[in-house]
C-alpha cells in the first residue's frame, strides 16, 4: 500500500473517531441529562437473576431464591466460558502434528506459557501436580472475564413494555457466589495437598501445643504461648484466604463493568474504548492473581515445618 494511501486512511480513521466522539459527548449523559441521553440510565443488579420467567416472577414476589435448581443469566455465561473452552482444546489437539500450525500452534504456546510460570514458582517436581489446577483456574477467570465485554452481553434479554426486563447474560465474575466457589475449590486444593505430602504433620502448624509438656520455666511457658498465639494466627489467615480471594475478584469484575456502563451513558461510542482496553488487561491480572496466589500458596504449604523431611 502506498505511503499516501495509508496516510489518507489514517486522517479519515482519525476524523471518523473525532466525529463519533463529539457525537456521543453532545448526545451522553453529560451534555443531555441523565433523563434525555441517547442510552437509557443503567441499572446495576449485584444479585443473578433467574432466565425462566417463573423463577423471575417467584423472586420478585418472595424477595428470595426458589428451593430448586433455577438457571441464572451468570451460570448460563460461566456455561458459555467452559463450552468456549472445550471446543478450543477440542478442536487444537484433534488433530495434532509434530509441526504444530495454526490452532495448535497458538494452544501450545499458551500452554507453553503458563506450564513455564507454574515450573518457575513451584519447580519441576510439582509442576505437573499443581499445572491443571493451575490452568484450569486461569482460563476460566480469564475466559469469563473477557467474554463480559462482549456488547452482545448487555445486548441480549428479555423485553417487556419497550424495556429490558432482565438480561439473558451477565459476567459470571459479578455473581458473588462464582468467586466464592473458586475460592472455596482454591482452599481445598491447597490443603489436599498439604496433606497428602505433608501429612497429619501439616496441621503441627496451627495447633503448636506440643510446648506445654516441655515448660521447665515461666519463659518456657512464655515462648509456648506465644507458639499457640502465631498457630492460631497461621489459621486465621488461612480462613481468611476464601474472603479475600472471593471479594477480590468478585470487586473487580463488578467495577469494571460499572465503569464501562457508566462511560457509555455518559459518553457513548469511541469515549469507552480506552476503558476496554483497561478491562482486557484487568481480566488477565485478575486471572494472574487468582491462580498465581493459589500456586505459590500450595508451594509454601508443601514446604516441611521446622527443617523435618518428609520427601
Amino acid at each position: 500500500m502506498p505511503k499516501s494511501t495509508a496516510k489518507s486512511l489514517v486522517v479519515v480513521a482519525g476524523l471518523g473517531i473525532g466525529l463519533l466522539f463529539v457525537v456521543g459527548f453532545l448526545s451522553g449523559a453529560i451534555v443531555r441529562g441523565t433523563d434525555n441521553a441517547l442510552l437509557d440510565k443503567p441499572e446495576i443488579h449485584l444479585q443473578p437473576v433467574p432466565i425462566l420467567e417463573s423463577d423471575a416472577k417467584f423472586v420478585e414476589e418472595e424477595h428470595k431464591l426458589p428451593n430448586r435448581f433455577v438457571l441464572t443469566n451468570t451460570l448460563l455465561s460461566s456455561w458459555i466460558a467452559t463450552a468456549i473452552l472445550i471446543v478450543l482444546f477440542f478442536f487444537a489437539t484433534r488433530r495434532m502434528s509434530l509441526v504444530p500450525r495454526g490452532l495448535q500452534n497458538f494452544t501450545e504456546a499458551i500452554i507453553g506459557a503458563m506450564y513455564d510460570f507454574v515450573v518457575s514458582v513451584a519447580g519441576d517436581r510439582n509442576a505437573r501436580r499443581f499445572f491443571p489446577f493451575f490452568a484450569t483456574i486461569f482460563l476460566f477467570v480469564l475466559v469469563n472475564a473477557w467474554l463480559g465485554l462482549l456488547p452482545i452481553y448487555q445486548a441480549l434479554g428479555f423485553i417487556k413494555d419497550g424495556a429490558m426486563e432482565r438480561h439473558l447474560l451477565r459476567p459470571a465474575g459479578t455473581d458473588l457466589n462464582m468467586p466464592l466457589a473458586l475460592a472455596l475449590v482454591s482452599f481445598v486444593f491447597v490443603e489436599f495437598w498439604a496433606i497428602r505430602i505433608l501429612g497429619l504433620g501439616y496441621f503441627g502448624k496451627f495447633f503448636r501445643f506440643g510446648g506445654l509438656l516441655r515448660v521447665r520455666s515461666m519463659s518456657g511457658l512464655f515462648q509456648t504461648a506465644i507458639d499457640i498465639f502465631v498457630g492460631l494466627l497461621e489459621l486465621l489467615s488461612e480462613l481468611v484466604r476464601v474472603v479475600s480471594f472471593t471479594f477480590r475478584l468478585f470487586g473487580n469484575m463488578t467495577a469494571g463493568e460499572i465503569l464501562l456502563l457508566v462511560t457509555a451513558f455518559l459518553v457513548p461510542f469511541v469515549f469507552s474504548l480506552p476503558f476496554y482496553g483497561l478491562e482486557l488487561l484487568v481480566g488477565f491480572i485478575q486471572a494472574l492473581i487468582f491462580a498465581g496466589l493459589t500456586l505459590v500458596f500450595v508451594t509454601i504449604a508443601i514446604v516441611p515445618h521446622e527443617g523435618e523431611d518428609h520427601g
